[in-house]
């Protein structure tokens, strides 16, 4: 069984991205597993909640970005900082048809789990010929 993901390397397609800030791009670390029914990607994307990442599946390219908030702490001054803000995003090429009616997307921990069920093959159809 082969990988029907393909990644697409982040710096090749940054210039053709327009950003509105100078964050950082943080490339997350992915797991993909694959099955004959499905794609499962796992990204670790720390910081992340649910209303911060954005996933996007236009002409068999996912996108996934994430918007991981400043860590500011109010009345302290910063002793230590080994975790950097930035903005996650990766990219991939579907080498297979899925259905993208049945797509699902959680995340808890930081960790998001993106399901990516395979769509039906086209099935042969018999068509009926009529005279006249």
């Amino acid at each position: 069984m082969s990988t029907q993901l393909e990644t697409q390397d982040t710096k090749s397609v940054a210039h053709r991205i327009e950003r509105a800030s100078n964050r950082p791009v943080l490339v997350p670390a992915v797991d993909i597993n694959e099955s004959n029914e499905e794609i499962v990607l796992t990204a670790d994307m720390a910081g992340i909640d649910e209303s911060s990442i954005d996933i996007t599946l236009e002409n068999d390219v996912l996108t996934i970005e994430g918007h991981m908030p400043t860590s500011d702490f109010a009345g302290y001054n910063l002793g230590l900082k080994e975790f950097s803000d930035g903005d996650y995003r990766r990219v991939f090429t579907l080498a297979t048809d899925v259905d993208r009616d049945r797509i699902s997307a959680n995340v808890k921990n930081g960790v998001l789990r993106l399901t990516l069920p395979k769509a039906e093959p086209a099935k042969a159809k018999k068509i009926a010929v009529k005279a006249g």
